[in-house]
């Protein structure tokens, strides 16, 4: 079971899609939250979350002050659910959900947006998640931040001109990496 931690849906539960995503563990993503709580201010922030998934990141956010999000899945059937998940916590007029790859999104993003989720599934490689970060620093605003999420095999991010890590830490089999503009 996957569940809002806290905030304005805290308690709620979001369904998850079966075999097509590995949803951020509920420790995981308390975790996280306190790490960048330590760090910034997340009300009024602007969220990108790639490779939504259930949406459990951004939709966090949100429930924590943050003003919108944008929630990219490219799985149709995740995609629907992803709806399910914004709906049950009565969030759609704050959460836009876009129903393609992130590769292309990420070609032309909108934005800028003020914090990145990027959780995509352990079979992208190392080099294609360089690749995105590298596309998604130009959708960044100044002081922006990216948290991307891997199996604790992968590689160290390999940060684009501009931005740089601020912390990693290792949850089990997840690690966590914590990039800004500088």
């Amino acid at each position: 079971m996957t569940r809002i931690i806290a905030g304005e849906f805290r308690g709620r539960r979001l369904a998850v899609p079966a075999d097509t995503t590995r949803p951020t563990s509920d420790r995981v993503r308390e975790a996280l939250f306190s790490m960048l709580g330590s760090r910034m201010d997340l009300a009024d922030l602007r969220v990108l979350d790639l490779f939504a998934g259930t949406g459990a990141l951004g939709i966090e956010a949100v429930s924590r002050g943050a003003a919108s999000a944008v929630l990219v899945e490219a799985d149709r059937r995740a995609a629907g659910i992803l709806r399910d998940n914004v709906s049950v916590c009565g969030a759609a007029s704050r959460i836009r959900i876009v129903n393609r790859s992130v590769e292309s999104f990420v070609g032309a993003p909108a934005g800028p947006f003020d914090l990145v989720f990027m959780d995509p599934p352990y079979e992208v490689s190392d080099d294609e998640v360089d690749g995105i970060v590298a596309n998604v620093a130009a959708a960044l605003a100044p002081e922006g931040w990216i948290v991307v999420e891997r199996g604790r095999r992968s590689r160290e991010v390999a940060w684009p001109d501009g931005l740089e890590l601020v912390t990693s830490k290792q949850y089990g089999d997840t690690t966590v990496w914590v990039g800004n503009r500088i």
